[in-house]
């Protein structure tokens, strides 16, 4: 079950579960927590993972995408936000901060210049893990983004969008704290009983 929240309104339920209080939780069957996004992919990909999306059959691929999401999550993140917030606020560090980011994006874009996606011609747990991000860093100064040199990731970002995924992982939920019902997961709408 989907319980989308309201961050500014975190109900005692989750602050229960996990004291952290950030998203997203993930409560097991058998009541363990997973509380961090990385772990809970895993955790997801390890119970099934069709389009093989670890690209299992490559030693090398898992550390080298984690490489990238820890870069990301350590490096690029930080900077994304004071871009952000810089940006926002007209504050003359915008520049600066774009430029951190761009030391990862310009990576990324290298990356891209001989493949589709991030780690050959099939979009991997790097591509979705990093994705959010990147999609941020291209809505921040939307003018400047569409004249910037990041041909590659453009493409990138317009693959993704066009997958049908892209729209159902995009999906607007019902906020829990309105109702107080879960969403069930893959049930399909049409189909479910009356």
């Amino acid at each position: 079950m989907l319980r989308d929240i309201v961050m500014k309104n975190i109900p005692a339920e989750m602050i229960a579960v996990s004291p952290k209080a950030t998203v997203p939780v993930l409560v097991l069957a058998d009541s363990t927590v997973i509380d961090e996004s990385l772990d809970i992919m895993l955790w997801a990909l390890q119970q099934s993972d069709p389009s093989d999306l670890l690209v299992k059959e490559s030693t090398d691929a898992l550390p080298t995408m984690l490489n990238l999401i820890h870069r990301n999550d350590n490096e690029f993140v930080e900077s994304l936000e004071k871009y952000k917030v810089a940006a926002r606020y007209h504050d003359i560090a915008e520049v600066f901060y774009r430029n951190q980011c761009e030391m990862f994006i310009t990576d990324l874009e290298e990356r891209l210049a001989t493949d589709e996606f991030l780690m050959g011609d099939k979009p991997c747990l790097a591509d979705y893990a990093l994705l959010p991000f990147v999609r941020q860093f291209s809505r921040v100064d939307r003018k400047w983004y569409l004249h910037s040199p990041y041909t590659n990731i453009q493409r990138w970002l317009n693959t993704h969008y066009q997958n049908p995924l892209f729209s159902k992982a995009m999906k607007k939920y019902p906020r829990w704290l309105d109702n107080h019902e879960s969403v069930l997961i893959g049930v399909d709408e049409t189909k479910k009983p009356l």
